[in-house]
């Protein structure tokens, strides 16, 4: 590892997982912030605590309450699992870790959460650019420099996610139009990235010229992969979790009007 700490001096690259992990030495590189695990736990037990009310307990039903929990034990993986050291060596990782909060965890906890209200495009239209910029080559380099530009990234991300997820499950005021065109935005955006970094015939990311060649992958190989992954499984998921939020929303479309003929 000798080359790759010069190698990340000289740039200034100091990741936050910190150096990139050998294949052989992956399993051991759990990460162990304090601040992190305490964070995560502040945040289960506020939750358990606000939702062991009984007018919580009447609004947030038992199936979505363990959504939640499910998704703080799957969110917490992603970050203090190796896959957080993984990251530091391949964008393909990095990738994953984003999908799996924004996919997987962000709805999961969305589910867990009270009734939204707002316009769900606004929250695609915020997803996207959080999307874009931290997949950017400047930005992306900058969370390698600084631990709070990297922790920025991870929050408004994820918060932008939490956001749409929590208007196309939960949205009481949202109209199917609305729904439609937030869901076609999101799954149009994602894709068109993933094919960018698909179908790049160079290799864009400087944090991972000299990171990937350990798991058998040239840089271009790593970002290639990469794009396929927020590109097809990614995606794949996704409209898994659309179709479900879509007979959502199609019942609150049937409850306004019924409501309305009643009126």
């Amino acid at each position: 590892m000798p080359a790759l700490s010069e190698a990340f001096s000289g740039y200034r690259l100091q990741p936050y997982c910190g150096l990139p992990p050998a294949p052989d030495g992956l399993l051991v590189r759990w990460n162990g912030d304090p601040l992190l695990i305490v964070a995560l736990l502040l945040a289960l037990s506020a939750y358990a605590v606000l939702t062991g009310r009984r007018s919580a307990e009447r609004t947030i039903p038992p199936w979505r309450r363990a959504c939640f929990y499910a998704g703080w034990g799957v969110g917490a993986l992603a970050l203090v699992s190796p896959l957080c050291a993984l990251s530091v060596a391949l964008l393909s990782a990095r990738v994953a870790q984003h999908m799996l909060l924004t996919t997987v965890v962000a709805p999961l906890i969305a589910l867990g959460l009270p009734r939204a209200r707002g316009q769900a495009i606004w929250a695609a239209l915020a997803y996207a650019v959080c999307l874009w910029i931290w997949h950017a080559p400047g930005p992306y380099v900058a969370t390698f420099q600084s631990d709070a530009v990297y922790w920025l990234m991870h929050a408004t991300t994820f918060a932008a996610a939490l956001w749409l997820w929590s208007l196309l499950l939960n949205g009481s005021g949202e109209r199917l139009a609305g729904f439609v065109a937030a869901s076609a935005l999101t799954t149009g955006q994602m894709g068109l990235l993933g094919a960018i970094l698909t179908f790049s015939a160079r290799s864009l990311y400087l944090p991972h010229q000299l990171t990937t060649q350990a798991w058998g992958l040239t840089p271009l190989e790593d970002q290639q992969l990469g794009g396929a992954v927020m590109w097809i499984p990614a995606g794949v998921i996704f409209v898994g979790a659309l179709a479900f939020a879509f007979t959502q929303a199609l019942r609150r479309a049937e409850t306004r009007a019924l409501g309305r003929s009643a009126a």
